[in-house]
């Protein structure tokens, strides 16, 4: 999926916040990922319902007897396994994302002892009342990343996306 997108393993590592060894172990077939980096695989290639239960199988989450730990207790004595002699199953629950932008007019900010609550609103310019359209909460280093990140796309627009030219030549 990543090489159909075009995206290389910097990239894609990067999107869901693992290391790029790791994405190239699962890639390989070497390791297996854990359920939650599946699932952010998944929603990173906003993989339809089809594609993302051939993906949960793939990596082996389809099984219905599936087994952990040892067989031996501390002393030696055989043990059963988790799933022996009865079946299991597991229940996946796939959310659609919503990538649809929602363009504000307004915005609040609420900080305490856990983080920050970013508050986003509109309002329809008729009535005096303002609805929220989205809440993100994040911490304190999540939200200096953001302030850092943001300022850097404001400048990057405000600068370098432009056309680059020379001045216009003076006249002496």
């Amino acid at each position: 999926m990543r090489q159909r997108l075009q995206e290389s393993l910097g990239e894609t590592s990067g999107a869901v916040e693992i290391a790029v060894e790791q994405l190239d172990r699962f890639e390989r077939g070497a390791e297996i990922p854990s359920e939650d980096i599946l699932l952010l695989l998944i929603s990173h290639f906003n993989l339809q319902d089809e594609e993302a239960v051939k993906l949960w199988e793939l990596a082996g989450y389809d099984s219905a007897n599936q087994t952990f730990g040892d067989n031996d207790d501390d002393d030696g004595h055989r043990q059963p396994r988790f799933g022996e002699g009865q079946t299991q199953h597991m229940h996946v629950m796939l959310l659609a994302l919503d990538n649809r932008i929602l363009y504000v007019n307004g915005s609040d900010i609420a900080a305490d002892a856990n983080g920050v609550v970013l508050n986003f609103t509109q309002n329809d310019g008729n009535s005096p009342s303002v609805q929220a359209v989205s809440r993100v909460g994040m911490s304190y280093i999540q939200a200096e990343q953001l302030v850092q990140t943001l300022q850097r796309a404001i400048l990057h627009q405000k600068y370098l996306s432009g056309p680059k030219q020379l001045p216009p030549p003076t006249q002496q």
